[in-house]
């Protein structure tokens, strides 16, 4: 059993309703009306193939014509799409491969960074209102709670480094320590010589 209809059809609908359900949109989604663009992402062995029209989104999995714009990258560089100013900053360092109209891409960038991303507005037709809010707040707080914890780490983790680089021997008894090999190594060569010369006799 494949499941790539299941994740195009998900991120198709998905995709439509961020994108295409928001009027103040408008501008931005006939920008890219018309085009395509294919993303390559590292994890799956298919691309995704995103048809932009006027009135919806499209995305394939098959794609035999042409794009105006292929992008190769890793799943957990997608997010960083929605910052219009970190795209030169990707293709800089490698996480983006943009290959044909770069336009295509920012302009996609831009319309994910305008698009209001409101869990809470999604979950309230199944769920209601107030437990929608609720949910949305509770996935907020954790979210928040996850990046204060791996902060926390980070910071234990660059003060444990820094304590352990002040343990580390500094330049001056390195070198000191390297003479005092060299010392040892040229006594132990002179006593082999007179070894070797008493050997001899």
């Amino acid at each position: 059993m494949t499941f790539t209809p299941l994740i195009t059809g998900g991120l198709e609908t998905a995709l439509n309703r961020i994108l295409y359900r928001d009027r103040s949109l408008k501008a931005a989604r006939q920008r890219l009306a018309g085009k395509v663009l294919l993303l390559r992402l590292q994890e799956l062995d298919f691309p995704l193939v995103l048809v932009f029209s006027e009135n919806q989104l499209d995305v394939l999995s098959d794609w035999q014509d042409s794009s105006d714009c292929s992008v190769s990258l890793r799943f957990s560089t997608l997010p960083k799409l929605r910052d219009r100013q970190q795209l030169t900053t990707l293709i800089r360092s490698g996480e983006l491969n943009v290959e044909g109209d770069l336009q295509v891409v920012q302009q996609f960038s831009a319309l994910m960074d305008l698009a209001e991303l409101d869990p809470a507005e999604y979950l309230a037709p199944w769920v209601g209102d107030i437990a929608a809010q609720g949910l949305s707040q509770a996935a907020q707080q954790a979210f928040r709670f996850v990046q204060q914890q791996v902060s926390r780490r980070q910071d234990y983790l660059g003060q444990a480094l820094t304590e352990e680089w002040r343990v580390a021997p500094g330049a001056l008894e390195l070198a000191w320590l390297s003479e005092e090999v060299e010392a040892v190594e040229r006594s132990l060569n002179a006593l082999d010589a007179r070894l070797a010369q008493l050997e001899a006799k």
